[in-house]
């Protein structure tokens, strides 16, 4: 599996914590006016959004993207060095410490811009959950006082179809005694768009496998939770915050994007609703993804 490289960005393997090797790509504006660190979904990558950030570098938005850990290149090419078996395995704890790398380093190399956290999906939930958990405000105070603002598409709040009890508490306990063990969880490609070639696509894409860890998979449903069930109270009152979610999303809930916005203290907020949209707004057709893209770049140039 190899990648194609468009001439306007940058890729590179980067360490982050713990000198875990990170795939990562800079979509690099020529005359920039804020830099987005953007962190991808569950089973995703961040080759997948290519378009859509290099229409963001157009419109004078530098983007830093990478691959999670335990998720796309960043895992499986890993793997095949080190012949471990890496995909799947990680946990919100690890997730959230490598948001804040991120964060500092790409600060240390715009110090002038503004910088702004947009995830997707589980990555819309870490990047929500990056500024409100309580014990996150201790450790990543100075990382959450410079953001510029935050932005989340279709963030995993809660499911659109809740887990069942049950498979929730037996989920939880077998997390406990072994957290890297790792399930398949299969997505309905039909899903994520309205658009079906976009959707095949993405059922045979090499580098997105529907699988992941007890611990990864426990952490983001109950991480969810604990942001809508308290968290939302630790919202810093001074930071920006758009969220955009489809109304017809079948696989994160609106409901739940909306009940954290109206929670949340925050002086500056915005929920954009797309009506019927489902859950991967940058791949609706119709001209429902360049409205996406023009309220997302808008909200981050009026913040800068």
């Amino acid at each position: 599996m190899t990648s194609s490289v468009p001439d306007n960005v940058t890729e590179a393997w980067l360490p982050g914590p713990d000198g875990t090797g990170f795939y990562t790509r800079i979509y690099a504006a020529s005359d920039p006016r804020a830099v987005v660190l953007f962190v991808h979904g569950f089973s995703g990558h961040c080759v997948r959004y290519e378009w859509m950030h290099g229409v963001y570098a157009a419109r004078g938005i530098t983007v830093f993207a990478y691959d999670q850990r335990g998720f796309g290149r960043t895992a499986l090419d890993a793997e095949g060095r080190t012949g471990r078996k890496l995909y799947g395995k990680t946990s919100w704890r690890q997730q959230l410490a490598d948001i804040e790398w991120w964060i500092k380093h790409v600060q240390d190399r715009h110090p002038t811009l503004p910088v702004f956290l947009m995830g997707h999906s589980m990555g819309g939930a870490l990047a929500l959950a990056f500024a409100t958990r309580a014990s996150a405000r201790s450790s990543k105070g100075r990382a959450v006082g410079s953001l510029a603002g935050v932005v989340a598409s279709s963030p995993f709040i809660l499911r659109a179809t809740p887990t069942a009890r049950h498979v929730r508490f037996f989920g939880g306990l077998l997390s406990l005694f072994l957290p890297n063990f790792v399930i398949h969880t299969p997505i309905n490609p039909s899903n994520l768009s309205h658009d079906s070639t976009k959707n095949e696509a993405n059922a045979r894409d090499p580098w997105i496998i529907p699988k992941g860890s007890l611990q990864c998979l426990n952490d983001m449903l109950s991480g969810g939770e604990q942001l809508l069930g308290k968290d939302y109270k630790h919202w810093p009152q001074k930071l920006p915050v758009l969220i955009v979610h489809g109304t017809a999303d079948k696989v994160t809930s609106f409901k739940g994007s909306e009940e954290f916005f109206y929670r949340i203290n925050a002086e500056d907020k915005e929920l954009k609703p797309f009506q019927d949209g489902f859950h991967e707004l940058a791949y609706e057709p119709d001209g429902v993804k360049e409205k996406f893209m023009d309220e997302c770049i808008s909200w981050i140039l009026r913040h800068t």
